[in-house]
């Protein structure tokens, strides 16, 4: 019990869950981790029609972390229902689908033929917060009027835990999380990545074939921190954290800053088994600190 929390009926064992885009679509990993050690799995985002992503190079390394510009690479829903889902269908742990789209309808559409297949699985997060595409996504995430009514009409069509996934690319996101709040999120995961760049000196070129991406890794964390302490205190839904996550001191952080769950993922690319590593690490630190639930612990921060 000394990890147990409950989401929209979903039951977690873990309070890690992996993020999106670091993970794939689980099965990638099987021979390095049993899945069913973690909090939950989020899948890579699913558009509506299969999509080659951005040209390379679309990954580089950084002195706290990684940029990438991958571009929501995915072969589609329809591919992702046939082929992916059907596997997904043996995991224990909650599974959430992750969502992008260009436009409302988009994200609408595929939602639709999601929960027409009746798959088995725990909810969804919606993607509006990627800086790695032309359009769509990051439109959503930073007008609150506009996200608003994007959570509505999703909210319409599922009774399962609808998940909106912020960016930290805005002025107030404290606006944003109320307004998804107001639409009928079940919880929010922040933040999404920073918009960074890098240029190779020796030819002065950038290091992303699209000049900018989104940063991610270590040094996001203190601004994740910031982002999800903000959050907290304007809303009253559950808030997923996530942002340069890779020891246990980390989840604590954002525990205590007012997180309910966290999600791990730059990390994951060196150390698929993070998760469970993590885990391990938070049972010792919970025994010898007389923590019976580590939940008690969120939001109880001690300010100035």
């Amino acid at each position: 019990m000394r990890f147990h929390f409950s989401l929209n009926g979903i039951s977690f064992n873990s309070p890690l869950l992996v993020a999106s885009g670091t993970f794939g679509f689980g099965d990638e990993v099987t021979d390095l981790i049993d899945i069913n050690q973690l909090g939950g799995l989020v899948t890579k985002s699913i558009t509506l029609h299969p999509r080659e992503g951005n040209p390379p190079p679309r990954i580089a390394e950084t002195p706290a972390g990684m940029l990438n510009s991958i571009g929501l690479a995915n072969p589609g829903v329809d591919s992702f229902i046939g082929e992916i889902l059907p596997r997904l269908k043996a995991l224990k742990t909650p599974v959430f689908v992750n969502i992008a789209g260009s436009t409302l309808q988009e994200y609408v559409e595929v939602l639709d033929k999601l929960e027409n297949t009746g798959a088995a699985v725990a909810g969804y997060e919606i993607n509006i917060s990627c800086p790695n595409v032309k359009q769509g996504g990051m439109a959503f995430g930073i007008d609150p009027h506009t996200t608003e009514r994007l959570t509505g009409s999703l909210r319409k069509q599922t009774d399962k835990c609808l998940i909106m996934k912020l960016s930290p690319n805005v002025t107030h996101i404290e606006e944003i999380a109320a307004a998804a709040e107001a639409g009928g999120a079940d919880a929010l995961s922040a933040i999404n990545t920073v918009v960074g760049m890098s240029i190779d000196v020796e030819n002065r070129t950038p290091r992303l074939h699209t000049v900018t991406g989104g940063l991610s890794g270590a040094a996001i964390k203190p601004i994740a921190l910031a982002q999800v302490y903000k959050i907290s205190q304007a809303v009253g839904i559950p808030l997923i954290g996530l942002g340069g996550i890779s020891n246990h001191k980390d989840v604590i952080e954002f525990i205590l800053a007012g997180a309910d769950l966290v999600q791990i993922g730059t990390i994951n690319f060196k150390q698929p088994a993070a998760a469970v590593r993590i885990r391990g690490e938070l049972e010792v630190w919970c025994e010898r600190n007389n923590i019976a639930n580590l939940h008690d612990l969120k939001g109880e921060m001690i300010t100035p």
